[in-house]
């Protein structure tokens, strides 16, 4: 019984939906990441370092999915709940079939 109390725990603490992962992308202009975020709703932000999108995953601005590029380096996308995007689209939304 106190196994099957440990495993549970463990599951609860390690493997929830909402842990966010970290996916690399390749390099994107400034305009390129505010095309694909007005596109999909999110909001678009740039500092004295780089640019992202932070979308909500569903059409519209929030932090739950991210993608954040450094001038002149790779792309970053996090993203919620083990997706693996191969691009800045799908970084910032969730597929259609998982659509709420």
């Amino acid at each position: 019984m106190a196994c099957r109390l440990i495993v549970i725990v463990a599951v609860l603490l390690f493997g929830g939906p909402a842990v966010a992962g970290d996916i690399s992308l390749p390099k994107h202009t400034v305009a390129q990441i505010k095309q694909a975020c007005d596109s999909v709703g999110g909001k678009f932000s740039q500092d004295a370092h780089g640019y992202g999108c932070g979308t909500d995953c569903h059409g519209g601005p929030g932090t739950d999915c991210t993608v954040y590029c450094r001038d002149g380096e790779r792309c970053t996308a996090q993203v919620i709940a083990g997706r693996r995007p191969h691009d800045v689209l799908d970084a910032l939304k969730v597929p259609e079939r998982h659509r709420r």
